[in-house]
């Protein structure tokens, strides 16, 4: 099972419960131009090493942010819907209230990194730095998808 947090400092997990392994990576990223874009090719050349469903965070703007902010964050989602697209993979969509409440996360960054190193204790040394929340909602979406995909209708 994939699990993506998506942008530019997000991150993407592969859960594998029957093999036992989690394997989390950093946001594959291009910097042009001084700006920091999602490497299309980066993410598929993740994504192709398990041809498993993808879970992603349903995401849509905040009040309060910039319109130039949510349109990078707006294109850093579509190339990573894109890239699923294009490796003609099983995509669901999973809202950030979802996923939360089913794995029993405490609320903040500081919570999503606790919950992951508790589910996944032997990986809990890739969630431990502060910057590594990408990491932990990747892997906690990830989590979702195994425990709870089968019983959810995401797909759009």
């Amino acid at each position: 099972m994939w699990g993506i947090d998506p942008g530019v400092s997000g991150a993407l997990c592969h859960f594998d419960a029957t093999e036992g392994f989690v394997e989390v990576f950093d946001m594959p990223i291009l910097e042009i131009n001084g700006k920091k874009h999602v490497d299309a090719w980066g993410v598929c050349r993740l994504l192709k090493q398990h041809d498993n469903p993808v879970w992603i965070e349903r995401v849509g703007a905040r009040p309060g942010q910039g319109v130039v902010s949510m349109f990078n964050f707006g294109r850093s989602y579509g190339t990573l819907i894109g890239a699923v697209a294009a490796l003609e993979m099983q995509l669901n969509y999973v809202t950030p209230q979802e996923w939360q409440k089913k794995v029993k996360m405490q609320s903040g960054k500081d919570g999503s990194r606790a919950r992951a190193s508790e589910l996944m204790p032997a990986y809990a040394h890739l969630f431990s730095r502060k910057k590594d929340d990408g990491r932990s909602d990747a892997a906690l979406i990830a989590f979702y998808g195994f425990c709870y995909g089968s019983n959810v209708d995401s797909n759009d």
